[in-house]
């Protein structure tokens, strides 16, 4: 299992850093590049506990599925998403906010396996592991470049 963590501090309102992080159309504007789009479920706005997203993209040139699920929420201090389907043994994303007196907070910890036994643990070390931390950066990025400027308006007023 490979776990990663990372943090980021957002010059904004922690419910503004919450709710950006669990928008849907904000996730799919922060991923063009694997082309990553919400196509069951939950497939715009805000997603919210118990509720799922099923999302299409494409990875190392394969066309892959992923359903997740809102497993934990407490806004606007954590919330968790876990795999119900998907390409992985095990995937489970736990998301905290804490206010600053300079913004908030924003950290992750990413826990997952890759399938396929001793071979998935060497491609979870080899590769896998750095993709999923440049996946996770530019979008933890792109949220705090849109909470930090009037886009913002553009994911949560509607």
């Amino acid at each position: 299992m490979t776990l990663i963590e990372l943090s980021t501090l957002i010059a904004a309102p922690i419910e503004r850093c919450f709710d950006l992080a669990r928008s849907i159309d904000l996730h799919m504007a922060s991923s063009e590049g694997t082309g990553e789009r919400a196509v069951a479920g939950v497939i715009s706005g805000l997603i919210g506990f118990d509720q799922q997203v099923t999302w299409k993209a494409r990875h190392f040139g394969v066309r892959v599925f992923h359903t997740s699920r809102i497993t934990a929420f407490e806004r606007p201090a954590y919330f968790q998403d876990c795999m119900v389907r998907g390409m992985f043994r095990r995937f489970c994303h736990d998301h905290f906010f804490e206010s600053q007196d300079d913004g908030t907070l924003m950290r992750d910890h990413l826990e997952f396996s890759a399938p396929f036994g001793p071979i998935g643990v060497i491609v979870e070390k080899a590769f896998l592991r750095k993709h999923m931390i440049c996946l996770l950066r530019r979008r933890n990025a792109f949220i705090k470049k849109v909470a930090e400027s009037q886009q913002w308006l553009r994911y949560l007023n509607q």
